[in-house]
């Protein structure tokens, strides 16, 4: 069985991830990027799905694990009768080829070790091809696929396994390199593992030193810039939701969806993320990511994208593997990349009208395609959807996808306004009125004094707390008054948001899941803007309270068992804390320059 999401660490070189667990084992890894196939798939199967595993062959008395100070290194510490050893697990930034390094340290004593690499491709199934290089190191190849492993330790096989146990005195340090490369060209060559440490501690504390927040939780807004730059494309400057695809929102359930790609919903929140902190030129590359990947159609605008921009994210599942825990299907690619989901229309525009305020260099070519998307917005505004959280089934009219309608044509009509462009400004009036109008007469229940899930619904739903954080109304009328008391009534489990309202029966059967992190944070976000900035860092403290040791969060926390749920690590969650971060530090010095936020000119 694989260990608790919450007990695995992240590596990456801004181009794939790795997730290594307490163990000492590699669990996930898809090479050579993001979204290509995994060939360490034990965390949704078996060890004989793929896993590289360091760990003493002793009985292991204390571990304990960090990351080197504002760094992706990660160091897992065993403490053994014999002595200590650590684990030192990280990517370089790519050169010619990705690599994974682990070096075993000894720091104190004598202590045993044992090494099993099970080399599975096409996630978990597919075999490789092993045999020895001329040089001594240990070569797989399948298909496209190849690794190369080298280290000084003797190697041997064992039931399609490659294993070796050896030993590491106080002072000694021995390397483990992996190395990934297309299957079609030469072995590529090794690199020299003290300098790779070296430069890739400097290219992360370099990073890191750029870093402008200053407030209260630095270290936990430090951590989660971090983890948003390793789930950064570099490439590209595409971000992935997570590095993960299945791990379940339900433990045991069937909500398991590929997370690899990256979603416009997600847009503004990022770029405030990121600029807010000081990294302009990343919230830049995301920019310029944003407009080549929706260029061409506004009718065939998606919800979400390749890390390149791809637009076909086929799904399907892997019958194989027999899921986190049991949580089956396991899925790849995503289905719900051809829903119409109304809301990221109106989070372009809100993107690309933050960008200028924080006078990012746009394309010239950029308003042109924003008033192309407000015509065809024009046409479809009105139409039903799938919402911000992708249901499947039919289409409704969702409050959150209004009034991110209504978002569009404000930030179109910002933008004209404060930069000067020709737009149709009466017409882009009147739609926004009218918008507004018809979220306030069908999306409000007077009786409830709360916005609603959707026109004629009396449910609610954790995105109706957006609605003061994008300007749609203030945090003081009473209308927003009465939702986030109705959410704080009926939407709450144990001190955190649900996302859907519990009171409905699900379509899907499934069990509730567990309470959506970010969702928490725009309770938090809602708070600030009401002046209620107790109950804001309450409520923020709670969830970071449900962070691993490492400052990592999932998706969602399951209360009902203390376990986070969900792909891990979540940058929506990791975006919705820096931003609550800066918010409520604003709040706390208003005569300082408070953060940008979505609702401002």
């Amino acid at each position: 069985m694989p260990s608790a999401i919450e007990d695995y660490g992240l590596i990456g070189d801004c181009e794939t991830a790795a997730l290594v667990g307490r163990d000492g084992s590699i669990d996930w890894l898809c090479w050579p990027a993001f979204d290509s196939d995994a060939c360490f798939a034990a965390l949704l199967g078996t060890p004989r799905n793929g896993r590289w595993l360091i760990a003493p062959a002793e009985e292991v008395t204390n571990r304990s694990r960090r990351y080197w100070d504002n760094t992706l290194i990660l160091e897992t510490r065993f403490e053994t009768a014999n002595g200590t050893v650590a684990l030192i697990d990280f990517m370089p930034p790519r050169g010619h080829a990705s690599d994974v390094v682990r070096l075993v340290r000894g720091v104190s004593g004598r202590v045993k070790l044992q090494m099993e690499l099970v080399f599975r491709f096409g996630f978990g199934v597919d075999v490789p091809w092993v045999k020895r290089t001329e040089d001594g190191a240990l070569l797989a190849i399948c298909g496209q696929d190849m690794t190369v492993l080298r280290t000084p330790v003797e190697l041997r096989g064992e039931n399609l396994t490659t294993v070796a146990n050896f030993e590491v005195g106080e002072g000694e340090t021995i390397p483990f390199v992996l190395t990934y490369g297309p299957s079609h060209l030469r072995v590529p060559k090794p690199i020299n593992p003290a300098y790779a440490l070296q430069a890739t501690e400097d290219f992360w504390t370099d990073w890191s030193s750029h870093c402008t927040y200053e407030g209260e939780y630095r270290d936990l807004v430090m951590r989660s810039l971090i983890t948003l730059k390793a789930l950064t494309y570099a490439p590209t400057g595409g971000i992935v939701a997570a590095p993960t695809t299945s791990l379940p929102e339900k433990l045991g359930g069937q909500r398991n969806w590929d997370y690899r790609f990256c979603w416009l919903r997600d847009a503004t929140f990022t770029l405030l993320a990121l600029m807010n902190s000081g990294y302009t030129e990343e919230a830049s590359c995301w920019h310029n990511w944003l407009l080549r990947a929706v260029a061409g159609s506004p009718a065939d605008m998606q919800i979400m994208y390749g890390i390149m921009g791809q637009r076909r994210l086929l799904e399907w599942e892997a019958g194989w593997l027999q899921g986190y825990e049991g949580a089956q299907p396991v899925r790849v690619g995503n289905a719900a990349h051809a829903q119409l989901q109304l809301d990221v229309y109106g989070e372009l525009i809100d993107a690309f009208h933050q960008s200028r305020v924080a006078e990012l260099r746009l394309d010239e070519g950029s308003w042109a395609l924003e008033c192309t998307v407000l015509d065809h917005l024009e046409e479809v505004w009105n139409h039903p959807d799938h919402g911000i959280w992708e249901r499947r089934g039919d289409g409704k009219h969702y409050v959150s996808s209004k009034v991110m309608t209504w978002v569009g044509f404000d930030r179109g009509i910002r933008s004209a306004e404060t930069f000067g462009f020709d737009a149709p400004l009466d017409r882009w009036r009147t739609l926004r009125e009218t918008i507004h109008r018809d979220v306030c007469e069908n999306g409000f229940d007077p009786r409830l004094n709360t916005f609603v899930e959707s026109y004629g619904s009396q449910l609610l739903d954790a995105s109706i707390l957006l609605l003061p954080a994008v300007g749609f109304l203030p945090a003081s009328d009473p209308r927003v008054r009465g939702t986030i008391e109705a959410i704080e009534k009926y939407m709450m489990r144990d001190g955190f948001v649900l996302r859907h309202d519990p009171r409905e029966i699900s379509d899907e059967k499934q069990p509730i899941e567990g309470a959506f992190l970010a969702c928490s944070l725009w309770l938090a976000d809602a708070h600030v803007l009401a002046g209620d900035i107790a109950k804001a860092e309450a409520l923020f403290d709670r969830v970071v309270a449900v962070a691993n040791d490492l400052g990592l969060l999932a998706e969602e926390f399951d209360s009902g068992v203390g376990r986070q749920t969900g792909n891990f690590p979540q940058a929506l969650t990791h975006i919705a804390l820096i931003n609550t971060a800066h918010n409520i530090s604003a709040a706390r010095k208003p005569v300082e320059q408070p953060a940008m936020q979505r609702s401002q000119a």
